[in-house]
């Protein structure tokens, strides 16, 4: 019989990790031997969840497997094909992530499709495909986060680099003084891809000696300058010069859409996204970058910054806003007065605790376990109804019903 039970989650050591955020939350000794980046809680074959189940650990694609109506609920089960449509994060960055930008569905199914037809391996360096899924997301902040997200408007772009005179990006910025300024990011950012190493490196480095006396004025160029230290000879550590720098305190969340140039720059945060691994690379990284398939990806049109605040939906739970088909993302606020009850209607729910104690008790069977910082469980949705009490912020993912 399906029940709440307790998770086991991947952790990725990718060396832009934390030292510090992953450990101290699951409660294990800081700071850590090697840096520790993502915890996935999901299905995904790259880094599956694993279920307490019958005294043993299982893989929660089995788990769901064993009855996808009971597990997801019908209409889930029906809409997904029986599988998890979400991949829940911790995400903790110490170091920027690479800029990257992910493919909507219908470019997924076409570049999945090439790159089998080609033969391409699965786990080839090269591979830009590794699902034919699309990979919306949002992203809530549990400290305060620097992000980058979208292209600023031509004419802001133009002024903070004409500002200082960039001699070296003369020629691109030609590109933003066209009067279809609809159009001008698009070849504005092709022509800093074209640029080759050495050139990179040239420009670079004067940005950073004509900009260096200002560090202290702007954020913006405290980060150019950072991201140039740690990338000198890549012309993206310029991007906050033509992205939206963004900062992010805890319990605020942005949403990304397919197409959108983004990265983490520092901060941990809940991650909450389509079950996909697709991920197209512009630069800040030593992985594979393939800039002819980014630009056919990419979104250039500069998008109004809009930052998400959660939206009461009922007691003890505030819900972020999305348009996304696969996910939605809860906060449960449980207090010494306040517990948190669940509706009856519900698909599968994945929760981890952020902050506090409190514990997680089916109503009809009485089973209770404690959810405390840094523990995760799965609620089935055949699990009729269940109560939160404690002390405690929980972030809870699910499917909603309405799209499913």
């Amino acid at each position: 019989m399906y029940k709440i039970a307790l998770l086991k989650n991947p952790v990725q050591d990718y060396a832009w990790g934390s030292r510090t955020f992953i450990y101290e939350l699951l409660g294990k000794p800081s700071p850590g031997r090697k840096p520790l980046a993502e915890m996935w809680m999901g299905a995904h074959p790259n880094g599956p969840s694993l279920v307490s189940w019958d005294r043993h650990w299982i893989p929660l694609a089995e788990f769901i497997g064993k009855d996808p109506k009971k597990a997801l609920g019908s209409s889930v089960a029906r809409s997904f094909s029986n599988k998890l449509p979400f991949l829940f994060k911790v995400l903790a960055a110490a170091k920027p992530l690479s800029i990257q930008a992910h493919p909507n569905r219908d470019q997924a199914c076409k570049g999945f499709r090439s790159e089998e037809d080609r033969g391409i391996a699965f786990n080839a360096p090269e591979r830009n495909y590794k699902d034919h899924n699309h990979k919306p997301e949002i992203f809530c902040a549990l400290s305060s986060v620097w992000v980058l997200k979208g292209f600023r408007k031509p004419e802001e772009c133009l002024a903070l680099m004409e500002r200082f005179g960039i001699s070296s990006l003369v020629a691109p910025l030609r590109h933003l003084l066209e009067k279809d300024k609809g159009k001008s990011m698009k070849p504005f950012f092709s022509s800093l891809l074209e640029l080759n190493r050495e050139k990179q490196g040239q420009v670079t480095l004067e940005v950073v000696k004509l900009i260096s006396s200002h560090a202290l004025d702007d954020p913006t160029f405290t980060w150019v300058i950072n991201l140039t230290r740690a990338f000198p000879n890549d012309i993206m550590a310029l991007s906050p010069l033509f992205l939206n720098l963004i900062r992010l305190e805890p319990g605020e969340a942005i949403q990304i859409s397919p197409g959108i140039l983004h990265v983490y720059l520092q901060g941990a945060g809940i991650e909450l996204m389509a079950n996909s691994d697709n991920v197209l690379r512009a630069g800040l990284t030593s992985k594979h970058t393939d800039f002819n398939e980014l630009l056919k990806v990419a979104n250039f049109s500069h998008e109004a910054l809009k930052i998400l605040k959660p939206e009461r939906k009922r007691k003890g739970e505030w819900v972020y806003p999305s348009d996304a088909d696969e996910f939605v993302l809860s906060m449960i606020s449980a207090g010494r007065d306040l517990s948190y009850t669940s509706p009856k209607r519900r698909s599968l729910e994945i929760m981890i605790c952020a902050e506090g104690r409190s514990k997680i008790t089916d109503l009809r069977t009485g089973d209770a376990l404690s959810l405390n910082r840094g523990v995760s469980v799965i609620v089935p949705a055949m699990v009729e109804q269940y109560r939160i009490q404690g002390n405690a912020t929980i972030y809870k993912a699910s499917v909603p019903m309405g799209r499913s």
